[in-house]
């Protein structure tokens, strides 16, 4: 009788590892298909948890032959350092200014080669518009950007992974959006931009609109004044504190959706919706 409970009980303890083992596989397989909050939180960024009174402006399609060498003087009179998102044909176009931003010591980074919505497109179709632009501002500064914002901030889980993949690009998205592209005149981008802005965030504005220009002299005298200092957005991130446990993420301002893309139509020089 000893030797059968014996038998029984070797025969109970392997059936019992082998359903473990076997349950122990789809966490696995789910994990690696399905990365965490930890690994997207390294590839996209709409804010940072900073310790200190650090911001990034954001200005995004250009460079504009006239505007965006306006808004570097203002830069450097009020010795700011920013980050362009730039869009490739008009680099092509302008590289000198792209030149000369960088020289400044401002932050160039991807925002596509004409403005599409990278999340409707083929992987081809994304990697040709990142190429492009990267090829254009490694021409025109002699350093490849690490930085993309997608066009309306519309881009796929998917598209982040693989475009970090093989960019090495880091997802730049935003929390304070005055809404410039519709043109609501200076004041109100202005406001706009104060109201929202809180330490560690990411504020976007666009270069090719007289308005923005005209509202960057006393928004940036304002946000000094408020205390902040101004840094790029690799910077910003550099700067980046672990948040309190439990700590629920800080909202504020426009924050776009990951991978939802605005409605509006494709952008002019004239006229840039959403980013």
């Amino acid at each position: 009788m000893s030797v059968c409970r014996l038998l029984l009980f070797c025969l109970a303890g392997l059936i019992v590892h082998e359903f473990r083992a076997e349950s122990a596989v789809p966490a696995h397989e789910a994990e690696r298909d399905n990365p965490g909050p930890a690994a997207e939180s390294s590839i996209t960024f709409s804010s940072v948890h900073v310790d200190g009174p650090y911001i990034a402006m954001t200005f995004d399609d250009g460079p504009s032959a006239t505007l965006t060498p306006k808004l570097l003087d203002l830069l450097a009179a009020h010795h700011i350092k920013a980050t362009f998102f730039v869009i490739g044909e008009n680099v092509a176009e302008h590289p000198e200014i792209v030149a000369r931003a960088a020289r400044e010591g401002h932050e160039i980074g991807n925002h596509s080669w004409s403005h599409p919505n990278l999340a409707k497109m083929s992987e081809e179709g994304v990697r040709s518009q990142l190429r492009r632009t990267d090829d254009a501002i490694k021409s025109a500064t002699g350093v490849r950007p690490t930085l993309l914002r997608p066009p309306y901030g519309s881009i796929t889980a998917r598209e982040k992974r693989w475009i970090h993949d093989e960019f090495g690009y880091q997802i730049i998205l935003w929390d304070v959006d005055p809404n410039d592209w519709k043109r609501p005149g200076p004041a109100v981008v202005r406001t706009r931009i104060l109201k929202e802005t809180r330490p560690g965030s990411i504020v976007l504005s666009h270069d090719i609109h007289p308005g923005t220009i005209e509202a960057m002299p006393s928004t940036f005298d304002a946000l000094e004044a408020k205390g902040f200092k101004f840094v790029t957005v690799s910077e910003l991130i550099r700067t980046a504190v672990a948040q309190p446990p439990h700590a629920s993420p800080r909202t504020g301002g426009s924050i776009p959706t990951a991978i939802t893309a605005s409605p509006s139509p494709p952008p002019s020089p004239a006229s840039s919706p959403g980013s």
